[in-house]
């Protein structure tokens, strides 16, 4: 058998390959970045929302059919 005199490289790879990569890393993080500032922003603006009471009017109740109101239905209101 042949002893090599070099240690032989298993994977050769191009500088595309490792420019391919950084890219694609690159452009990941910056897509989590503007995700994330997104829900930033709309958890202070619920926030926001949630500090000032809130009143809600009672709507009156709608008529009801005849047939379909149980004889009790106008003492409860």
């Amino acid at each position: 058998m042949k002893k090599l005199s070099k240690k032989q490289r298993h994977q050769v790879k191009s500088r595309w390959y490792y420019i391919f990569w950084g890219a694609a890393t690159v452009s990941v993080f910056a897509g989590q970045m503007y995700v994330g500032s997104g829900y930033r922003k709309m958890s202070r603006s619920i926030d926001k929302i949630l500090e000032v009471p809130v009143f809600v009017d009672p709507l009156p109740l709608p008529p009801r059919h005849p047939m379909l109101t149980p004889h009790h239905y106008e003492e409860m209101y």
